[in-house]
């Protein structure tokens, strides 16, 4: 049986994996695909989608809907450093490749309205658009089945600043009141899940490289400048925490460890903004998330590799 949702994205790099996972495994009902402000320039993330929709041979049948161009109350803040473009300059014919005319936050409400604790969301980028639909419909988070969020550090060093993780820090206000909202939220985090278990180093990288499909050429490029980069800071490998995170909501079989933590978030701190505060039991608080803390790291590469190595044909050549 499949599982309906959607995935909220600042198309990017790994995003695109996860955009992948989406619309390809057949255990998943992608229902729309949702733009928040983030990574990359935010029509730049809209090309990203359906370049990535083309690469899946799915074209023309997944609806992608604009959401917040930038965070509830500060500038956006860009991570084009880390990702360039964010798919390594790869291009095609964009005619007729229109979003839809609903708003992303319209359209998040709308889906969890018309199918009550059925629709699971999957956040990879700032969590904006889900803290608007929190407020345009005090029933959302109780019409949402699981919210999965990438996103914070578990009592771990962040990847922006010191202390937080991108997708928090570029708007710790929503991710604050998203996890104060009342859904049932399960967390990948970036600090230590993705750095201990969602990397692929060199021999990953190549395996990959040799299945030599579309898909497999797709990933290769997408990730090249983000590879660049983690070389540049000391990770010998491409990191894949939003893919991870897509792969959990429908593989939990995955998922070797996890605890129920209370989570919050840092909107005031000069040196602390968008640290993730995870509580793990024993300062009384009440959890309101569930943390993932071990995955199970060669089966989550496995499922990807076979994944990549599906012979599917892009709908329109890349170029």
């Amino acid at each position: 049986m499949s599982l309906p949702l959607v995935i909220d994205t600042d198309t990017a790099q790994d995003d695109c994996v996860a955009l992948l996972i989406g619309l390809l495994d057949p255990l998943a009902d992608l229902r729309a695909i949702t733009m928040v402000a983030g990574n990359v320039g935010f029509d730049r993330q809209v090309r990203n989608a359906f370049l990535t929709l083309n690469a899946a041979g799915r074209l023309g049948e997944v609806p992608v809907h604009l959401g917040c161009r930038r965070p509830l109350t500060r500038p956006w803040v860009s991570a084009e450093n880390v990702h360039g473009d964010g798919v390594g300059g790869l291009d095609m014919d964009f005619t007729g490749c229109a979003p839809e005319a609903e708003h992303g936050v319209d359209a998040l409400v709308r889906l969890a309205a018309e199918r009550p604790g059925e629709l699971s969301i999957v956040a990879i980028g700032p969590l904006t658009n889900i803290a608007a639909a929190t407020l345009k419909d005090p029933d959302f988070a109780g019409n949402v089945k699981t919210l999965y969020v990438m996103g914070g550090s578990n009592n771990g060093r962040g990847n922006i600043t010191a202390a937080a993780e991108f997708n928090f820090y570029v708007d710790p206000e929503a991710a604050k009141a998203v996890f104060a909202a009342g859904f049932e939220i399960v967390v990948i985090p970036w600090d230590p899940l993705t750095l201990r278990q969602a990397v692929f180093g060199p021999s990953a990288l190549a395996e990959i490289a040799a299945l030599d499909t579309p898909l497999a050429r797709f990933f290769t490029r997408v990730c090249a400048a983000t590879l660049e980069f983690d070389r540049s800071v000391g990770i010998d490998g491409t990191t894949h925490p939003d893919s991870l995170t897509a792969a959990l909501l429908l593989h939990p079989e995955l998922v070797v460890r996890s605890a129920p933590y209370h989570v919050d978030v840092e909107t005031a701190g000069e040196l602390t903004r968008g640290y993730a505060a995870m509580s793990w039991g024993v300062h009384g608080l009440a959890a309101n998330a569930t943390v993932i803390e071990e995955v199970d790291a060669a089966g989550f590469f496995s499922y990807l590799r076979a994944l990549l190595a599906r012979s599917v044909t892009p709908v329109r050549p890349f170029a």
